[in-house]
């Protein structure tokens, strides 16, 4: 029984945890570190270092391009979790059935005694 305790009361605490997310805000320092090698690969390529300099953009534009959807797809993300509604806590919706309770209360005597 003791057991079974500390198991519901991991699994509470772990679910507790995975829903309030781990929001990571989207880092563009590996965009910025793909931006500069496709720098200093065109840099080198006016004083001779042609063959390296070329190799060096390319791999840097790659990267560029590949670090560049993940960090567009991490803000596009983050964007739809700024976009949503936020959810209810059980007091919002004990609340709100206590509002629709006494409403309908006050209309059933309000109909009872109009006539």
């Amino acid at each position: 029984m003791k057991r079974l305790g500390l198991v519901i009361l991991f699994v509470f605490s772990l679910s507790l945890l995975l829903a309030s997310g781990f929001a990571v805000a989207a880092d563009d320092s590996k965009v910025k570190d793909a931006t500069n090698q496709v720098e200093s690969g065109a840099k080198k390529i006016p004083d001779g270092k042609v063959g390296e300099g070329v190799d060096e953009t390319a791999k840097g534009i790659g990267k560029t391009v590949s670090e560049g959807a993940k960090y567009s797809g991490e803000k596009l993300k983050e964007a739809g979790k700024a976009a949503e509604s936020p959810a209810k806590t059980a007091w919002g919706h004990a609340r709100d059935s206590a509002v629709g309770f006494g409403h309908t209360v006050t209309s059933f005597f309000g109909n009872l005694f109009s006539k």
